[in-house]
């Protein structure tokens, strides 16, 4: 391992190789380091979904809409097979309170240019066969996208290396060492790394790292249970979620203290078909530290609810299950850029469930931010700033 660099990215998931690539593209060598392998957090313990319409419009969408672009050339760009496929996505629609909702969300995604729209439960069906009769309809894009979250750690990180980035796996953070309020070096279990710049890419266990420069980061872990079946023929035509997933996602507060285990839980419909034929049937959203186990309760709930919306599910057999960890943020946004007061330290953490797909543009965002002091598209509002409050600066530097 190198004993300096100029910009040391601390997390192997599917931002910091992004990150990772798009500097050494650049022109400049990082090190990255990770404490255990590539994809071993939440990049290899989630499902393989790259949503457009489950953004809020804004800001969200929008990268979500510019890391689209860059997804459509990755795989030739990386010279890898990262299993990518434009394959289209629908939101399904239980209830007319859900509607009415889904109208106004869709209507917004319109005026920001995504290609959705609302159908009926009959033009849902020719789309996805096996839904419930119950439905009302569902939304559809088909700008959704699959990406083999692993096989996209491993390309960016592969195509770094050919540009001279150093990866160091099994490589832990001990310290960071800050003096006159800048970044001086990182400290390992392997040695001491001098740099200029450190990129906080560690996804939910980023408050971690920010604790060594004494920094309170409002991300917390929220875990997601996925259940995984046998291989089957082609079943899922698109990727599938529920509107009560959407709830889930950006209204957390509205779960709490629930007796019903669904809705404690989180449970929204996540469906999905890998490559060789499994489908992937999730997910819950919550709250329980680092605790990576899955439990009885929260796959019977999942299972209950996909069974209830997709009934063609019954007759497939489940072979396994596993959980990951979500960086959460109180907004359901990134931390994205420089720390102030601490020069030289970069947020690139709490894309929540989002990782994935927001993982070229912001790879792409955090070298332009380090190589030209600017980026390519204004991205001001996801500065960690906006949590200044929050963020207290517990180290005398």
């Amino acid at each position: 391992m190198k004993k300096s660099a100029d910009v040391v990215i601390v997390g192997g998931g599917v931002i910091g190789t992004s990150i990772a690539y798009y500097l050494s593209k650049q022109g400049i060598k990082p090190i990255l380091l990770e404490k255990d392998d590539l994809a071993s957090g939440s990049s290899g313990a989630c499902d393989i979904d790259i949503i457009l319409q489950s953004k809020n419009p804004g800001i969200h969408l929008q990268l979500a809409m510019e890391s689209a672009k860059m997804y459509t050339t990755l795989a030739d760009e990386l010279d890898f097979d990262i299993e990518y496929k434009t394959c289209g996505g629908m939101i399904l629609i239980e209830n007319e309170e859900q509607l009415k909702i889904m109208k106004d969300f869709v209507k917004r995604q319109k005026a920001i240019g995504l290609n959705v729209q609302l159908l009926d439960l009959k033009e849902a069906s020719e789309i996805q066969p096996g839904l419930s009769p119950l439905l009302v309809g569902s939304t559809y894009s088909p700008q959704d996208a699959h990406v083999n979250p692993m096989r996209l750690c491993q390309a960016f990180s592969r195509a770094a290396r050919r540009l001279g980035a150093e990866v160091c796996l099994n490589t832990s953070v001990v310290d960071i060492k800050v003096g006159k309020n800048k970044v001086k070096s990182v400290i390992t279990n392997r040695g001491e790394i001098a740099t200029k710049i450190v990129i906080n890419a560690a996804g939910a266990y980023a408050p971690m790292i920010g604790k060594m420069v004494g920094l309170s980061l409002p991300i917390k872990p929220r875990r997601g249970q996925i259940i995984v079946t046998e291989p089957v023929p082609k079943l899922v035509m698109a990727d599938v979620l529920c509107a009560k997933y959407i709830v889930a996602k950006y209204n957390p507060k509205l779960l709490e203290g629930s007796d019903n285990p669904e809705t404690r839980l989180g449970v929204g419909l996540s469906l999905s078909q890998t490559h060789d034929g499994q489908i992937l049937i999730g997910a819950t959203r919550e709250f329980v530290g680092y605790n990576k186990n899955t439990t009885h309760e929260a796959l019977r709930a999942i299972l209950r609810n996909a069974t209830r919306l997709v009934p063609a599910l019954k007759s497939i057999h489940v072979i396994r299950s596993f959980a990951g960890l979500r960086p959460y943020t109180p907004d359901g946004l990134p931390l994205l850029g420089y720390v102030e007061g601490i020069q030289g330290f970069i947020m690139a953490a709490g894309h929540e469930g989002d990782g994935i797909a927001l993982s070229p543009v912001t790879g792409r965002i955090i070298s332009d931010l380090i190589v030209d002091g600017k980026t390519f598209m204004d991205v001001s509002c996801l500065c960690p700033s906006r949590f200044r409050s929050l963020m207290k600066n517990e180290k005398v530097i």
